[in-house]
């Protein structure tokens, strides 16, 4: 069983507390070991750059509020790939956002906007790959989550390939998402609570209707989703598209929905067998996921914390710093 409290004591790492905010805790690993605590007002070279993301953020935020799932699905197909390194945000034929599992990625539009601020105000020293770690934790606190802290220092990558995009399907098993995620170095308490970014945004449809007409190749419905929800969700996602017809978006917690908020009802639905993708009702399914989504559901609190943590070691991993990469200019191309 997951002793959960055990990962949520809070932690001081060289007399700096970690969630100076919300006495909130993470881990240093080796590569949060190689970024810095406020980097930028640190080393003196753009002293309110959180201050001047923060502002871009709350201004397309009060217009927007779906831009706090957006940040985060982008946020995790950048790291997951080839590290926290705005490879994702590059633009070109073969680039990673062009891959099939990239489809409806969102937020670029801010991230241009910040970054063309920061260039006027400190010119080529922000990295985007800092740019997008920061916009993200002021988009998701804004909806709800914590203010966790954002170790900077990043640089940005010189490459981006959809063909290293390996995102897994939102149907997979869960030991294949566990193996997913520990290929990443998270654990079984970093993919439950990963996962529970899921308590806001939209997906489509098509990664919905295996679950609802043919789970498993079996042509029939899951057996495990609840009768009603499964009636609902039937009702706006047909067995297939008609000539023509876009892929309709679903939330993916309908408990939120437009508000795109942050909350742990989440895991009460994975609790009723209420969850939209397969993935996230996998949780179910295993002892110690079981055990850390009904401590969620049960304690809004203890969610919050072990957010700030997977949040913070998800943002640290393999980083470029010193003179790895670049800083670029335009976040959509290489210098």
């Amino acid at each position: 069983m997951v002793m959960i409290h055990i990962f949520l004591t809070a932690m001081v790492v060289g007399g700096v507390s970690l969630f100076p905010e919300t006495a909130e805790a993470t881990v240093m690993g080796p590569s949060m070991q190689k970024l810095t605590w406020h980097y930028y007002k640190v080393y003196n070279t753009c002293e309110n750059a959180e201050n001047f993301v923060r502002h871009q953020v709350e201004i397309f935020y009060k217009n927007d509020k779906s831009i706090a799932p957006k940040l985060l699905r982008l946020l995790y197909s950048d790291c997951f790939v080839s590290g926290c390194d705005a490879s994702v945000l590059l633009e070109g034929p073969n680039s990673e956002r062009m891959a099939p599992q990239n489809r409806g990625l969102g937020g670029f539009v801010l991230i241009d906007k910040i970054k063309i601020v920061l260039e006027q105000r400190c010119p080529g020293v922000v990295s985007c790959a800092d740019i997008l770690n920061l916009a993200t934790r002021d988009a998701v606190h804004l909806a709800g989550a914590p203010s966790y802290p954002v170790f900077t220092g990043r640089r940005d990558g010189l490459t981006s390939d959809k063909h290293t995009v390996d995102l897994p399907s939102p149907s997979i098993s869960w030991n294949q998402a566990m193996s997913y995620f520990k290929s990443r170095g998270l654990s079984v308490l970093d993919m439950a609570t990963l996962l529970g970014s899921h308590s806001m945004g939209r997906t489509h449809c098509s990664y919905v209707v295996d679950r609802l007409y043919n789970y498993n190749k079996t042509g029939k419905p899951s057996p495990t989703m609840n009768k009603y929800f499964l009636s609902e969700m039937a009702k706006q996602c047909p067995p297939r598209t008609r000539k023509g017809q876009t892929d309709p978006l679903v939330y993916l917690n309908p408990d939120s929905g437009s508000n795109h908020s942050f909350t742990n009802s989440f895991y009460s639905r994975i609790l009723s067998n209420k969850s939209v993708l397969e993935v996230d009702q996998q949780l179910l399914y295993n002892v110690d996921t079981k055990q850390i989504s009904k401590e969620f559901s049960e304690s809004f609190e203890d969610f919050r914390k072990s957010f700030a943590l997977s949040m913070s070691k998800m943002g640290a991993m393999n980083v470029l710093t010193k003179t790895e990469g670049e800083i670029r200019k335009d976040c959509r191309r290489r210098n």
